[in-house]
């Protein structure tokens, strides 16, 4: 009997519903090429939430993440709530969602295609061999620290924590190491241990935990310097592994070497294989209900799923060949397009990589 994925699915808002729909369509396409069962089940989470329920996570949508095998996301905000407090804003529910969930880390790849150098404001022989991973700690540091403001001598004056423990920072760690053992055998630790506490407590961490994992070539990379490598050199990195504030920053980065954010999957894990996997994009309310949204960091995000929390290798590897398969065909949504008046819309981009994953799977 066909073993039932349970997919808790939540569209959010803006572009979110659009580029979620074609997810699920090559979803569906693949319980018929690969003899697969998904259930669905649907739920309302950050602005379009608040507006219904009158907060950004419902219980019910937290009950239903609790109960399936994975949770795919499209995006959630909008300047509609960017005034609301902080009980009120989509965001809140985001950092809510990964706490109750246990997902301490945030994997993003960051992949150039060959024929989409050109849509990267960086020199393709810059771009040449570029695919790396940022490993981000996603419910620790600057983000969840306490926040206040309090009055000092010149006025009124604002505090944000960042905390870190080792236990934090070592599960993080080893799941760098781990994922680097996969791939090419190169983590670079990100810190700005030259200035905060919080980083020497990372890197002496790294360090100690270094030695369990012989085979990779572990690089200690400030902070900045990332920075500036990623454009100087993005091929030479593997596995970055950084703390929250730092991946958030790096990886926004990271994705614009591939010429667009609408070309970035993410996923957000814990212990074991559940895990929430969405695009690194927003929900860019200016495009919203308009059909041409690039659902391809979506699709790719399905394909992270089926590798990292089912183990559907053959599946994760046939979508990303249809993806490379209707690029290399020289389909582009506008985001990535060259010239703006032959692009497709998202709907046809999401037909276009579900026919391509039939001829893939036909062809293997």
């Amino acid at each position: 009997m066909t073993d039932v994925k349970r997919i808790a699915v939540i569209a959010g808002d803006g572009i979110g519903p659009e580029v979620v729909a074609e997810a699920i369509k090559v979803m569906k396409r693949t319980e018929e090429l690969f003899n697969y069962k998904f259930e669905f089940e649907f739920g309302l989470f950050g602005g379009i939430a608040i507006d219904e329920t009158g907060t950004p996570l419902p219980e019910a949508t937290l009950d239903m993440c609790k109960r399936a095998d994975s949770v795919l996301l499209g995006a959630v905000g909008g300047p509609k709530w960017d005034n609301n407090s902080k009980e009120l804003r989509p965001e809140t529910g985001l950092l809510g969602i990964r706490k109750a969930l246990g997902l301490f880390s945030n994997i993003r790849p960051a992949v150039v295609f060959d024929c989409l150098k050109d849509a990267s404001t960086l020199k393709p022989e810059v771009l040449e061999g570029t695919d790396l991973i940022v490993v981000r700690e996603l419910t620790g540091g600057i983000y969840f620290g306490e926040k206040f403001r309090r009055e000092g001598e010149r006025g009124q004056e604002a505090v944000d924590t960042c905390v870190y423990n080792v236990e934090e920072v070592e599960r993080i760690v080893r799941q760098g190491f781990e994922v680097a053992q996969k791939r090419r055998k190169k983590l670079a630790s990100v810190d700005k241990a030259n200035v905060l506490e919080t980083s020497r407590l990372w890197r002496e961490t790294v360090n100690r935990i270094a030695p369990e994992y012989p085979d990779v070539e572990l690089e200690h990379v400030l902070v900045d310097n990332c920075a500036m490598q990623l454009l100087r050199r993005p091929a030479s990195f593997d596995v970055i592994v950084t703390e929250n504030m730092f991946g958030d920053i790096l990886s926004d980065e990271a994705a614009m070497l591939t010429g667009s954010i609408g070309m970035l999957s993410s996923a957000s894990l814990g212990e074991g294989s559940f895990g929430l996997y969405e695009p690194v994009h927003g929900s860019a309310p200016d495009i919203a209900g308009q059909g041409i949204a690039n659902p391809i960091a979506t699709i790719l995000s399905v394909a992270l799923m089926f590798r990292l929390t089912f183990g559907y290798e053959d599946a994760a590897n046939a979508i990303e060949a249809a993806v490379k398969q209707v690029l290399d065909a020289g389909h582009r949504t506008g985001d990535i397009a060259v010239d703006r008046s032959q692009a497709i819309g998202t709907e046809q981009m999401g037909n276009l990589i579900v026919a391509a994953l039939s001829e893939q799977v036909v062809s293997a």
